[in-house]
Order: C-alpha cells, then structure tokens, then sequence
C-alpha cells in the first residue's frame, strides 16, 4: 500500500520565538507555571494530536510539532499555539533540521515525544519490500535518528525525558503483521538498552505499549481493525498514559494496564503463551 507523504521544507510558525524562562518559573503573563519544552513527533493525527492537546491542556508548555500533513498538523498546531515543522523524517537530515529548529524556538527540550508511525497488513510472504523498507523507516530509523539528535542535548542538560510509543505487538508478536511486530520490538529493546545509558546523565526514557488505538492507522495501512478483541482505545487514553509517564517518570506503561499480564506470561512460560495465542489470537 501507499502512503502519502508531505515533503514540505520551510517550515511555518504559530509560536513567538521568545526564549522561555527555566523551568519553574512564572510565565511573563504570571498566570500560569512554566512546565517545560516539548518536541512531539507525528503530531498531525492519531496519538500524537492527542499527546499535543493533553500537553495544551496541562498549560505552561512551549511545543513544536512535526507530522507529514501540512495542513492537518496547522490544525493541530492552532489551539495550543505550538511552532509546527512539517516534514517527512524519512527525508535526509531531516532529523537534525527538526531538531535545531526546535532547539532554536524553544532554547531547550525538557521532553521528546516520538508517536510517528505506519503500518502494514498481511502475511509477510506478499509484502512489498517498498511497504518493509517504509515500514522500518517510518517506525524505527527514524525515530531512532531523532532520539540521536535530542539525546546529546538533554544530557548536557543533565535532565529530560525521552517518551517512546510502541505496541503490544513488538511484545507478543501479532500474524500478519510481521514487520510492524519487528520494528516494534526492536524500539521496546531501544528504549530499554538508552535508558541504561542516559540514566546516568538525568535523562529519562519511558516506552508507552498501546494495544489497539481508535486512529486513522487503520485505514492508511489499508486494512481495517475486524478482531472482536481486544477493543480499541482512544488515542486520548494513551495520551494520558504519556502524561502519568512523564509526571512520574515511568519506565513502562501498558495501555489498557491488563496488556502487561499476557507480557508477563510470555515472558515465564513462553511455551504456555505460544499454545494459548495460537487457540484465542
């Protein structure tokens, strides 16, 4: 399948450019406390809008937002007067454009959240290696890349936090979805592996494992959701498990939070999971 892309260059700004005070402090306005900084990534929809809106509503936070639709990511952009990039991060330096031009808006980045993602549906034997190549792209390169350009900043800092959206399906494993399950597993040992590194210098990374969200995800990769169960969530439910994770500095969060016991199962008696997967799905 295809993906439209947006490979806008210049990006547009709803923001001011004014410094922001550390955090902490008073705002100039004096009504609200300054929280901190923030770089969302695939922001124009989905779970990301969502993670934008709760960020809004919390107050006090400066924000860029990068997503590959223009137009929608402006829409996103206007009630919480964020500065907005839009760009494809699969796009060379794309990646390190993003990130000076968020650090020149904001000063800083206190928080980095990566939501961008495509998916893919149907037995890995038909796939087209256009769709495998944009499929690890999309949902591991780049936000790996990203993650390498924010990472050296917030350690100079000595603090940040790092948020990572992954999926259930990089835990269990989920037929016919062969190389999203990959990519996703391989960004829940990414985030395990980083947190080891920059714990040590303050930063903190945390990995939200959604089960199946209410997005257009769905319908862009083609195929519609038609299991009976799990029933999907809201992407605002998972945007709430973004916030709980970085106002308690949470490694791990499950959304819904019973999605860790079939993980801990697998984990114990990988043989018991395997026969009861291939039983129930």
């Amino acid at each position: 399948m295809s993906h439209a892309r947006s490979h806008a260059g210049t990006p547009s700004v709803t923001a001011s450019g004014a410094k922001p005070p550390p955090a902490g402090e008073r705002a100039a306005s004096g009504a609200t406390v300054f929280r901190g900084t923030a770089l969302i990534t695939g922001a124009s929809s989905g779970i990301g809008a969502a993670v934008t809106r709760r960020l809004a509503a919390e107050g006090g936070w400066r924000m860029v937002l990068n997503g590959r639709d223009a137009a929608r990511l402006a829409r996103v952009a206007a009630p919480a007067s964020a500065a907005v990039f839009p760009a494809d991060l699969t796009r060379p330096h794309a990646d390190r454009e993003l990130a000076g031009f968020a650090l020149d808006r904001l000063g800083r980045l206190d928080l980095l959240v990566a939501c961008a993602g495509v998916g893919w549906a149907g037995d890995f034997t038909t796939m087209p290696p256009s769709a495998i190549e944009e499929v690890v792209a999309v949902d591991l390169l780049a936000t790996l890349r990203i993650v390498r350009q924010v990472a050296p900043h917030m350690a100079a800092a000595g603090a940040g936090r790092i948020v990572l959206i992954g999926s259930v399906a990089g835990g269990f494993g989920v037929g016919g979805e062969a190389v999203y399950s990959a990519v996703k597993a391989g960004l829940g040992s990414f985030a395990e592996a980083l947190r080891y590194e920059l714990g040590r210098a303050g930063v903190g990374v945390s990995h939200v494992i959604p089960g199946v969200v209410d997005t257009p995800f769905f319908e862009r990769r083609g195929v519609p959701y038609l299991r009976s169960s799990p029933r999907p969530v809201s992407p605002e439910r998972v945007a709430d498990a973004v916030w709980g994770a970085v106002r308690r500095g949470k490694d791990e969060v499950y959304v819904p939070a019973w999605f860790r016991l079939p993980a801990r199962v697998r984990g114990a008696c990988p043989g018991l999971y395997r026969r009861m997967a291939a039983r129930f799905g």
